[in-house]
């Protein structure tokens, strides 16, 4: 695949997934490397959806450790069952929070970001290995919609594990 997309940008967010998922999944088809597809998908759904972060934190022994990336800086380490992220990774489900303010418990990495979804990543034994994590210094743009495809794209990962 070549290393661009085309997604049409008046369309529904349904329709952009719809666009994308057929063109990530060609991205990592080839790529044996976990870390170049996880930085790939990425800066991809940051290109396409213009979010405030998105990226991936990996299972190391009891934290959750920052992996590829799209956005500022953002935490390094995220402890078992703190935060969204580390909540998500304990509860083993799809976290979505339209105002991270009222989540007990939440990290704030950036004060910018107000919103934000975690989607578990889970290898063939069913153990949450890493997460998805999505931010948006917006409200309402964060969805079941996105919820959805997000589990879609980490089910792809899933089977590059």
């Amino acid at each position: 695949m070549a290393e661009e997309l085309f997604i049409e940008k008046e369309v529904s967010k349904k329709e952009k997934y719809e666009a994308l998922l057929p063109q990530l999944k060609a991205l990592v088809d080839g790529e044996p490397d976990l870390i170049a597809n996880l930085a790939n998908l990425s800066a991809a759904l940051h290109e396409v959806f213009a979010w405030w972060w998105v990226g991936f934190y990996w299972v190391k022994a009891d934290e959750l450790v920052l992996g590829p990336f799209q956005g500022p800086i953002a935490c390094t380490r995220i402890r078992f069952g703190k935060g969204v992220c580390g909540t998500a990774w304990k509860e083993q489900k799809s976290l979505l929070v339209p105002d991270v303010n009222a989540f007990a418990g939440h990290i704030a990495c950036s004060s910018s970001s107000v919103s934000e979804i975690v989607v578990p990543i889970v290898d063939v034994h069913q153990t949450v290995v890493g997460v998805l994590d999505v931010d948006s210094e917006k409200y309402d743009t964060l969805d079941e919609t996105d919820v959805h495809y997000l589990e879609l794209i980490c089910e792809l990962i899933s089977t590059k594990l």
